[in-house]
Order: C-alpha cells, then structure tokens, then sequence
C-alpha cells in the first residue's frame, strides 16, 4: 500500500466507486440506515455540488477511491460541507487523508472568498467530531443554521467554520 494519496475534482467516472464507498461506511461501520434512493445527489454529483461555489473531491490511493468531500453552494457566500468520508484504512496520522481532503476544501473556500463553511454529522462520528473541533470548526445550534442549509434527518450535531 502505497502512501501516496491523491487529491482531485470529482469525475463521473468515479461515481460507482464513491457510492460504494459512502454506503459501506454509513451502513457497514455505523449501521445508519440509509440508502442510495435517500441519497438522490450521488448520482448527479456534478450537476449537485460541482456549481457555483461548490466543488466535490476524490481522495485515491493508486486509482482506488479512498476518501470524499464536498462543498455545496447554499447562498450568501456560504457553503455547506457535505459526504466527508474516508475508507477505514486510510484514517488517522499514518496517511492523513482526512486532512488532505479539509485542506483541499478550505483553501478551495478561500479561493471562492466564501465567509463560512456550515456542517451537520451525526451523533455516532465522534472521531468526526473530533477532527472538525480540532480544525476549527465550532459546535452551533440547529438555530444558527443558515436557511438555505440542507439538514439532513440523520444529522443531530452541526459546526460552523468562519473563513478568514
């Protein structure tokens, strides 16, 4: 296994893999009961996410995808972090995938010169929890959410990262 980890813009020819991916974590690891019919916008993720100030990545480690994240547009200089997900082998500090795809992210924001990136997660990923606390997300109430922020029913706890 090599370390060398790969960040780029999403392109439909990954899309089977990024499905395959997310569901296996969300059902397999955390035993969320969700599907691919509840999740309409993994196959339009082009028309979906990669719009106005939106974007969506792919982390891949020898052509395999590994990991997935994604900025959506809701307005008002703002997006929304959504399908953050990283294949269980390549967590943590050993390939520091989780990190690459934030980074890729966070400057992509910059670069838009969006003012703040809003998220929603669920209660069960506390490493999540974790990292985004870590990386200078702030815990806010579902009331501070922007209106155009897309809650998901799963979603319990929501951050806020201010963009310099």
């Amino acid at each position: 296994m090599s370390k060398d980890i790969l960040v780029q813009e999403y392109s439909s020819n990954y899309q089977a893999h990024v499905l395959d991916l997310i569901l296996h974590i969300q059902q397999v690891e955390y035993n969320i009961s969700i599907t691919e019919e509840d999740q309409p916008d993994l196959f339009v993720i082009d028309d979906y996410y990669q719009n106005g100030t939106g974007n969506f990545w792919i982390a891949l480690n020898n052509e395999e995808v590994i990991g997935t994240i994604s900025l959506l547009d809701i307005g008002e200089d703002q997006v929304a972090l959504r399908k953050m997900f990283v294949h269980k082998n390549y967590r943590g500090q050993t390939y520091k995938t989780a990190s690459l795809l934030l980074h890729t992210a966070l400057t992509w924001a910059r670069k838009q010169q969006l003012h703040a990136i809003y998220l929603g997660t669920t209660p069960q990923f506390l490493a999540a929890h974790r990292f985004y606390e870590k990386n200078g997300f702030s815990s806010i109430s579902p009331g501070e959410l922007p209106e155009r922020f897309p809650v998901l029913e799963v979603d319990k706890k929501f951050y806020k990262y201010v963009i310099n």
